[in-house]
């Protein structure tokens, strides 16, 4: 049995934390199993932290720091990734979202930015006032973007509260074209639109938008917050969000139901 790959250091802190416990670890020649007997854990338990799903603590940094003599390279490296809001969260999303095989997001308020049109873009980020550069803004959604035309695709399941879809963003035209945009994307094997409906009252998503993100490396979810979002890689807490998407999407409609109301509002915006 072949073991998985090492998380690319360059998506965050958490994931150059796990790569550099494996890199240490072959470079001193030493098996998972032994360095589990010094960290006081298993052998699986190890492979988890080397493939950040799971977190070192204060006391497991320093022993590492000890075993591989770095000076404190684990412990200074554990602080930095428990910051609060990291000013360059996004960056680090970016990183998880371009490697996802898969992805699930539920938008409560606007279509997902992997899914929207120029125009529509545009719209919400002149409306936003907290973009300096909307050009720029668009540029880096537009990059985003290019996630979906990998070889294999991610699959892509996505849950839109009603209202996004009837709110005319940019204007009637403008909204028509993302409406049909989504239908167009709505088709494709890989990617799954579906509406959760006004008359369904309230839900549990009425409290903010997130998505989750896997691969067979690494692990995410995002959960989003005015003027920023915030980054998780709990383990605990990204399946929380993935059974918080289970129960929302038991709300929402078939997908085919969900294009005929899409379908329906394009008519709106005629």
């Amino acid at each position: 049995m072949h073991a998985k790959p090492s998380p690319d250091p360059m998506i965050s802190m958490w994931t150059w934390l796990a790569h550099d416990v494996r890199f240490y670890r072959t470079r001193a020649k030493m098996s998972g199993t032994r360095l589990g007997e010094l960290l006081g854990c298993d052998r699986s338990t190890i492979s988890r932290i080397e493939s950040a799903t799971l977190k070192i603590d204060d006391k497991q940094a320093k022993i590492l720091d000890r075993i591989f003599d770095t000076g404190g390279h684990f412990l200074r490296l554990l602080r930095y990734a428990e910051l609060g809001h990291d000013p360059d969260w996004f960056k680090a999303f970016i990183g998880y979202e371009r490697v996802a095989s898969s992805i699930r997001i539920y938008e409560a308020l606007t279509v997902t930015g992997l899914l929207q049109t120029e125009r529509y873009a545009r719209a919400l980020l002149e409306a936003s006032r907290i973009v300096d550069d909307v050009e720029q803004a668009l540029d880096i959604r537009k990059a985003r973007q290019t996630a979906l035309l990998v070889d294999p695709p991610p699959n892509v399941w996505l849950l839109l509260n009603e209202p996004i879809i009837r709110q005319p963003v940019g204007g009637p035209e403008v909204m028509k074209e993302q409406l049909e945009h989504l239908l167009a994307v709505s088709r494709l094997p890989h990617i799954s639109v579906r509406v959760i409906p006004t008359k369904v009252g309230a839900h549990c998503g009425l409290d903010g938008s997130f998505c989750t993100l896997e691969s067979p490396t690494s692990r995410a979810a995002y959960s989003s917050a005015m003027p920023g979002g915030r980054l998780i890689l709990a383990a605990a807490e990204i399946d929380w969000y993935k059974e918080k998407f289970e129960q929302l999407g038991a709300d929402a409609l078939s997908r085919s139901a969900s294009r005929e109301m899409i379908k329906q509002a394009m008519e709106e915006f005629k």
